[in-house]
């Protein structure tokens, strides 16, 4: 379907325009004059214009020539009297992609207008794939740096890491259980990067975002054709993982149709595509990941016991941060190296008292939120030393005893307080430049500033 504006002040032969392109699944915007043409141009984006040359208030000529000029992306197509040949030579000219001569038979326009549009159809389908592809590159990028994130010394990660060392030569299929934010799919990345397979593609697949009616089609492909809006074939994540590894994430949510396909593709690593009937074989090591207790999905029969078996060779057990309080600090300071010099252009430290508040925090989010917490620091500190009060945001003004804002608004009312009070402080309390410092105006800076209570 095109979006296409009809320029005609025959009201009749416009009507007739409109039914008949509405008909052949257009949309159709209708203008009896240039000035009505230009402006609805000037409004909104259309694929195509069809204009007569000879309108009421100017000639179409000229609507030709201002299209070529403000949208050059816009298809012109114009129609001409029988006989009009120099005018419609003056109209390509001019930039017009084709000509009709009046009279013309309905089933002529179409087939004129869909070959007018073919360049921005062909267009639009390049920026569609190169999007699709750019996606696609991201899913099967290299996995770099190894374990570079298992950061830590406590015994937890050590287990973790031995695991790794010792599951990563085969091919057996691995299942990755721990709480959100703990580093499952850096546990994934790890095996991939250790394995014989380290040089193959490595695609991360989130089961859990994807509906249920999109699933098979994102986990094996589908064919042209076999639904609505599948206008060509595409490859799914168990074609782009061939020979690599696929990390199936948030395993636990898959519904129940769709474990069953998949039990099969583990079984014998052949399937076929979603409206077709050719049988696709892959050669793909499955790792799997889930925060969802299985067992007790297993007895609510929400998860297969099969597939659970077929999935639970190896089962590693990713400890959560409150287990591992010894790791903070080297998690801290790796993500000081990661985000203080990109962020604030200097090297970025950070004092044992907000070391130590960060260990005697919970961290009920886990590593993710760690990280959350230190980025936000490095962009908020003062210096070059992130302090406690840097991090108190999120701690509260008590340090490591305060429980996590977990309220938008507040959290959102502490992070406009804090921002208030350091562009008050660096502009020496000049309200104006403190203003200019935060995109606002004097006046709504004051009642802000009255609203926090600050001076």
């Amino acid at each position: 379907m095109a979006r296409l504006l009809v320029v005609e002040d025959e009201a009749a032969l416009r009507d007739s325009l409109r039914r008949a392109l509405g008909r052949d699944g257009h949309d159709v915007v209708e203008a009896d004059s240039v000035a009505a043409g230009l402006r609805l141009l000037a409004e909104d984006p259309f694929d195509l214009v069809l204009t007569d040359i000879k309108l009421k208030d100017r000639s179409g000529l000229e609507l030709v020539a201002e299209v070529r000029r403000a949208h050059p992306n816009v298809r012109v197509v114009v129609m001409t009297a029988f006989g009009s040949v120099n005018v419609a030579v003056d109209a390509m000219r001019l930039g017009a992609d084709d000509f009709l001569e009046k009279p013309f038979r309905m089933e002529v326009v179409l087939r004129r207008l869909e070959r007018a549009l073919e360049p921005a159809r062909l267009a639009g389908q390049l920026a569609r794939l190169e999007r699709e592809n750019e996606l696609l590159r991201e899913e099967v990028a290299p996995v770099t740096g190894g374990d570079s994130g298992l950061v830590g010394s406590s015994p937890g990660m050590a287990q973790v890491r031995d695991l790794i060392g010792r599951v990563a030569g085969s091919d057996a299929s691995v299942l990755i259980l721990g709480e959100t934010g703990t580093g499952k799919e850096l546990v994934a990345r790890a095996i991939h990067a250790a394995s014989p397979r380290a040089e193959r593609a490595f695609v991360a697949f989130d089961c859990s975002i994807f509906a249920e009616g999109v699933l098979e089609s994102e986990l094996f492909g589908h064919e042209k054709g076999a639904f609505t809006g599948a206008d060509r074939r595409r490859v799914g994540r168990f074609e782009l993982a061939d020979t690599g590894t696929l990390l199936l994430d948030e395993v636990g949510d898959l519904a129940l149709p769709v474990q069953v396909k998949l039990l099969r593709v583990l079984q014998d690593r052949s399937f076929q595509r979603v409206g077709g009937t050719e049988t696709v074989r892959v050669d793909v090591r499955i790792l799997a990941a889930t925060n969802r207790d299985l067992q007790e999905a297993m007895r609510e029969r929400r998860f297969r016991e099969d597939l659970f078996y077929r999935l639970n060779v190896v089962t590693i057990q990713v400890p959560p941060l409150r287990e591992r309080r010894q790791d903070i600090p080297a998690l801290v300071h790796l993500f000081l190296s990661r985000y203080g010099g990109r962020e604030t252009g200097r090297p970025t430290d950070i004092t044992p008292e907000a070391v130590a508040a960060l260990q005697g925090f919970s961290w009920p989010g886990n590593v993710r939120q760690l990280e959350n917490v230190v980025h936000r620091a490095t962009v908020l500190c003062r210096d070059d030393t992130v302090g406690v009060e840097d991090i108190a945001l999120e701690l509260g003004e008590r340090g490591a005893s305060a429980p996590l804002q977990t309220d938008l608004r507040a959290t959102l009312n502490a992070v406009e307080q804090q921002l208030l009070e350091r562009a008050v402080r660096e502009h020496h309390g000049n309200l104006s430049a403190a203003g200019r410092a935060l995109g606002i105006e004097r006046n709504l800076l004051r009642y802000k500033l009255r609203k926090h209570g600050l001076r």
